[in-house]
């Protein structure tokens, strides 16, 4: 619900921060809030009759009889929404580990005891880095459909943190690498971002991430 009206806000603002002279007509302005809210729809994950959304919208826009309290609508599309994302969430460990099960038997892919999987694709000479260093990398991070979520190289920047402050399969990982070095990892979402998940990170998503170590701070 409160997704909804977020989606609605923003269109307004978007009204409201076009220059004078050159705000969307009435139908242009209608429409753009349809594609928002049917985003914010779609992003929450709930099957929805549309039909019936569409008769509850304008229920509510013509000051109808609407069927239910404001409450009782909360409340339904909080259940809803629950029990959608409980699926979702499902979904994604089932998903997950098909995926990191035939992953582990690809040719040059190791697994460690806590299930983190890695390809060495460049061996650095370097030193390792230990949990309390701070490091500086490069890494693009992906989900298993090739989504890209996040990305220093497209950022044409490396970042540095600690190691020991990042998500659990990076602080294995990373000491795994010698300066130089360039691997692929496979992190299980209890080693990454969990039912949480995060952003674009969806509840209990397995990540991928290409990183090669630059160089190890103190």
């Amino acid at each position: 619900m409160k997704r909804i009206i977020v989606a609605a806000l923003c269109a307004a603002l978007f009204l409201i921060a076009l220059p004078l002279g050159a705000q969307a007509s009435k139908a242009d302005a209608s429409y753009a809030l349809g594609m928002l809210l049917g985003q914010s729809v779609k992003d929450s994950a709930i099957e929805v009759d549309m039909d019936s959304m569409v008769a509850g919208l304008k229920a509510v826009m013509t000051g109808g009889k609407a069927k239910f309290t404001e409450a009782q609508a909360d409340e339904m599309v909080t259940a809803a929404a629950q029990a959608a994302y409980a699926k979702k969430s499902e979904d994604a460990i089932k998903a997950g580990k098909a995926f990191l099960e035939s992953n582990k038997k690809k040719s040059g892919v190791t697994t460690t005891a806590s299930g983190l999987q890695y390809e060495v694709l460049k061996k650095g000479s370097g030193a390792k880095p230990k949990a309390t260093d701070t490091v500086t990398v490069h890494y693009e991070g992906k989900l298993t459909s090739g989504t890209v979520f996040d990305s220093s190289i497209a950022r044409g920047e490396p970042a540095t943190f600690p190691l020991n402050g990042v998500i659990k399969g990076w602080t294995e990982g990373v000491q795994l690498m010698a300066v130089g070095s360039k691997f692929r990892f496979y992190i299980p979402s209890e080693l990454g971002y969990g039912a949480q998940g995060g952003g674009s990170i969806g509840p209990n998503e397995v990540l991928i991430f290409e990183v090669e170590l630059i160089s190890i701070g103190k």
